[in-house]
């Protein structure tokens, strides 16, 4: 039993390694898609502006499907990385509390995809001019986004903290600077562009850090 044991454990951990490179690359992958996805909506779509709509203003109208499927791709891969971190990061600070706060993270945008923004401002084509009152899915969508960006703060400070400890100067930066761009005040007059900025570092740091974990898996 101890003979076959062995060359068994082997396999496990082997077939262990294999899953968890698997769930990093969809994890490194949601980044570029976020971005590519939101970029060609935003910039092909009829009636949008960036400097007056948010990206996610992109999940209403007729073509609204595709960002709530880019909201839920891009969730789905901030998920995978909590799940992959445990196996990779399980000791050290925040060996429990990043991948609590990025499935947070992760789980809260996915909401956030799923229940849109009301259409406003002129878009899509036909819609009314101006801000109009909230819906409950529009409230819930907003909610979540909120709780997605401030939860990834949370997981880079706590990250900040483990790099700064571990003396990995770069690293510790990086996190920090993430987390100063998501825990901005919100401007009253340039929002739009602000969160699209901070949805493209926020899943700019997915991309990194899937990659950094599929190199030590």
């Amino acid at each position: 039993m101890t003979i076959h044991s062995a060359p068994a454990q082997a396999r496990g951990r082997s077939e262990q390694r294999a899953s968890t490179r698997r769930l990093l690359l969809f994890a490194a992958l949601a980044g570029p898609f976020f971005s590519v996805s939101s970029f060609l909506q935003a910039t092909t779509r009829e009636g949008f502006d960036i400097r007056v709509h948010p990206l996610s203003q992109l999940a209403t109208g007729s073509l609204g499907w595709v960002q709530m499927l880019t909201f839920v791709v891009a969730g789905l891969g901030g998920i995978m990385l909590a799940v992959a971190y445990r196996g990779v990061r399980p000791e050290g600070v925040g060996r429990r509390l990043v991948p609590i706060f990025v499935s947070v993270f992760g789980a809260a945008f996915l909401i956030a995809g799923l229940f849109p923004m009301d259409p406003q401002n002129g878009f899509p084509v036909g819609a009314p001019n101006g801000v109009v009152p909230m819906s409950w899915h529009s409230i819930v969508h907003t909610a979540a986004a909120a709780l997605s960006f401030l939860a990834l703060a949370v997981a880079c400070i706590t990250l900040l903290v483990r790099e700064i400890r571990a003396k990995h100067a770069a690293a510790a930066i990086g996190h920090g600077a993430v987390a100063l761009v998501l825990l901005l005040p919100m401007s009253p007059t340039e929002s739009s562009i602000q969160i699209a900025l901070a949805g493209a570092v926020a899943f700019g740091w997915v991309t990194v850090m899937a990659i950094r974990l599929r190199r030590a898996a």
